[in-house]
């Protein structure tokens, strides 16, 4: 399925375009490293963090993919990084790219 391009440039993708990534399989890895813009719209960001475990730290997925267990922003930029999206940091209080669930954005403390 084809997805309309966002009517505005993503941060990563510009990047992405100008740097090729290595050959990685897996979602995660090739969701960002493509260049492909994310579409928008509610309900559709491509980004996840999860709620926060019962021993602190909150799962994040890409389009499904699990990429860590984030113990603070740091860690989420981190493995958005890895995962093709270098300029993360400007996209964690974005509501179009990432989706915070069960508890405040940025809070990692056990459940």
């Amino acid at each position: 399925m084809t997805r309309p391009p966002l009517s505005r440039p993503t941060p990563g993708a510009a990047w992405a375009a100008r740097n090729p990534p290595a050959r990685r399989s897996g979602a995660a890895s090739s969701a960002f490293s493509t260049g492909r813009r994310h579409p928008g719209g509610v309900g559709t960001a491509p980004i996840v963090v999860h709620p926060p475990s019962p021993t602190g730290g909150r799962r994040v997925t890409v389009r499904g993919e699990i990429l860590g267990l984030a113990h603070r922003d740091e860690d989420v930029v981190e493995f958005l990084r890895r995962a093709g999206l270098p300029e993360a940091e400007d996209l964690l209080d974005d509501p179009a790219w990432v989706t915070w669930r069960g508890s405040r954005p940025h809070r990692y403390e056990a459940a």
